[in-house]
């Protein structure tokens, strides 16, 4: 196993740049999600970092030694792709030996790697099979056992689950958790999918525009964005967020004054996850209009307005608000984020 740190590394195509000076250390035996939208840039930085794709300028080192200018057979990495990438003539038995094979390992080893591969994916009633035979969650279980067949120092995963449906995601995302704990294997794995990085990362580089906006653990993500852009992408629903006037070093929020950090101007942007409230009454608590409320099973989801900006706030399910009503609510303040009207960087906490 080894650390990875990523320097500075650039890509442009052409006069568009795809990376902007990306720096990340993964240390070893970590699960590092790198997460973000379409475009972001995180599929251009493993295939980097994979060998598929060259930087412009900057650094990948394994340990201490740099990878940038090596083949990507020489790098000590294994890539499991979105789309599986099984071989449909060979038997899954084939398909996990491949990579060993092409190591030129011996028959004992091979044996021995591909029975211990197949153990920790479950696959080894499928051994005998063609790809052709077995569902896509199968596929996706070959394709992961042939990567941790040969050991390698670096696993890589760009999307893997993506392809599959929602329950079996589930399943394979809590199977990969279990199988990669229990390798120990370095990973490093890129999906637009919070839902993934939240529950299987170890930590989250947050990718937006090419940079890296936030690297933290799940918790410190969601509950601590660096950036409009992070608290907005992280949390379903996304966190809220409302432009509110300064008034002596205050704003507020119905009966309530709530201190905001030092030196701001006349306005800020409060930031606050759906569940950080309470109902409370009118004009004690802040008004908000509801114009739909939707029944969850476990919790009621209300979309609605204060100050005329929208919002979404998550209750208990027992609570009575129904879609047209207009509400009161008492806010988390030790749940608040304080943020900057024109940088949308989150500023210093106050105490509550």
């Amino acid at each position: 196993m080894a650390n990875i740190v990523i320097d500075r590394i650039r890509k442009s195509f052409g006069a568009f740049q795809a990376l902007k000076e990306v720096s990340l250390t993964i240390n070893d035996g970590e699960f590092v999600s790198l997460l973000g939208p379409s475009g972001c840039g995180k599929t251009t930085l493993l295939r980097i970092i994979a060998g598929l794709e060259t930087s412009t300028s900057g650094d990948v080192r394994i340990g201490d030694r740099s990878i940038i200018g090596l083949a990507p057979k020489d790098r000590g990495l294994a890539m499991v792709f979105q789309n599986y990438a099984v071989f449909p003539h060979m038997t899954v038995y084939e398909n996990v030996a491949f990579g060993l094979r092409m190591q030129k390992a011996d028959d004992a080893r091979v044996k021995a790697q591909v029975e211990k591969a197949a153990g920790l994916l479950h696959i080894e009633p499928y051994l005998d099979r063609y790809p052709n035979k077995l569902s896509g969650g199968q596929r996706q279980r070959v394709a992961v056992a042939r990567a941790l067949a040969v050991e390698p120092k670096v696993l890589l995963m760009d999307e893997p689950l993506s392809n599959l449906d929602a329950l079996l995601r589930l399943e394979m995302r809590t199977e990969l958790k279990t199988v990669l704990q229990s390798a120990g294997t370095t990973t490093i794995y890129v999906t637009h999918d919070q839902t993934e990085a939240m529950g299987l990362s170890d930590r989250i580089a947050v990718m937006h525009n090419g940079v890296v906006e936030q690297v933290g653990h799940p918790v410190e993500i969601y509950n601590h964005p660096a950036t409009r852009f992070v608290g907005g992408f992280i949390g379903n629903p996304p966190m809220n967020f409302i432009k509110v006037s300064v008034s002596n070093g205050h704003v507020a929020a119905g009966a309530e004054q709530l201190a905001v950090p030092e030196d701001v101007g006349n306005e800020i942007v409060l930031g606050l996850r759906g569940e950080a409230v309470e109902l409370a009454p009118l004009p004690q608590g802040i008004e908000m209009k509801v114009r739909v409320a939707e029944p969850m099973g476990s919790h009621l989801l209300l979309t609605g307005s204060i100050h005329d900006q929208p919002v979404r706030v998550i209750l208990p399910a027992s609570e009575t608000v129904r879609s047209g009503d207009t509400i009161g609510l008492k806010l988390d303040r030790k749940r608040i984020i304080w943020l900057s009207p024109e940088s949308g960087k989150s500023l210093p906490a106050v105490s509550a």
